[in-house]
């Protein structure tokens, strides 16, 4: 299946918000030449002059308003406890020019941020996790009936500029991308940090014992990627019998891994819904 493009036609995005996820986003969009004007909004001056020190093509502003005027995209990049107070000033000027809204913000539904923004506006709500900081992001993606063909490619696109992108036609399966990926990096660093703790006590020095887990870490990820198999086949394949893998193995399954992690993604997509529901 082809890329999703933008338009041929220059796509203004703004980004309400500059914090980590919006520069991510912006060097994404950069590095891919897309055929884009970027905007800036953040109330916070520093991280504004830090923007125009490294991209001086991006305008910069500290109001909203005024950065969100002729928008083709708008991309919600502001923490989910000030969402409500941000969209609704922006609900006037969403009326009139009814841009694409692209929420990255957890925990906010759809029908709450059109309720905020005056309702009938075109949203696509997104879940990226922290990877989509090096390029290497994973993100769950729904979009309302009033997003249009090319609006769905544009937000495609922008998201795409930072990892892999997977649309879910039912909003409720974003709360089980939280559980799977958004919250998943932490599962990972907990495994790393846990082998971290055990190779020092078989005495392994801690920066040679980083070196190693950090690069397996990597290699495994990249081999379940680029190999076309199931993790579970590729287990096998390195699980000979009577070895010293299937030792290591006997213990974490004989601890219940499976199951606690059944339960961990349960307890975060739980949590997930009640941070919807709080915030609706």
């Amino acid at each position: 299946m082809d890329t999703p493009q933008l338009a041929q036609k220059p796509t203004t995005i703004t980004f309400i918000g500059a914090g980590n996820m919006a520069r991510s986003l912006i060097v994404g969009l950069l590095q891919d030449q897309a055929n884009v004007v970027l905007r800036v909004a953040d109330p916070d001056q520093q991280q504004l002059d830090a923007i125009r020190k490294h991209w001086p093509d991006v305008l910069a502003t500290t109001d909203n308003l005024e950065a969100i005027q002729g928008a083709d995209v708008v991309v919600l990049a502001v923490k989910p406890q000030i969402m409500r107070e941000v969209t609704e000033t922006l609900a006037e000027a969403a009326q009139r020019s009814r841009p694409l809204f692209v929420s990255i913000a957890a925990g906010i539904r759809e029908e709450a941020l059109n309720r905020w923004l005056g309702g009938n506006q075109a949203i696509v709500r997104c879940m990226p996790n922290t990877p989509a900081l090096v390029q290497a992001g994973a993100t769950g993606l729904y979009a309302n009936t009033q997003v249009s063909d090319s609006q769905r490619s544009a937000a495609e696109s922008i998201l795409r500029a930072v990892g892999i992108t997977l649309w879910f036609a039912d909003e409720a399966k974003l709360d089980a991308v939280t559980a799977i990926s958004g919250s998943g990096p932490a599962y990972f660093f907990l495994v790393m940090e846990a082998m971290q703790a055990a190779a020092e006590q078989l005495g392994i020095e801690a920066a040679d014992a980083h070196l190693l887990i950090m690069q397996t870490a990597l290699g495994a990820a990249k081999l379940a990627m680029e190999s076309g198999e199931l993790p579970a086949d590729l287990r096998q394949k390195v699980t000979s019998k009577g070895g010293t893998t299937e030792a290591a193995l006997k213990v974490l399954t004989s601890g219940g891994l499976h199951t606690l992690f059944a339960q961990a993604l349960q307890a975060a997509e739980s949590r997930s819904k009640e941070l919807a529901a709080a915030n609706s």
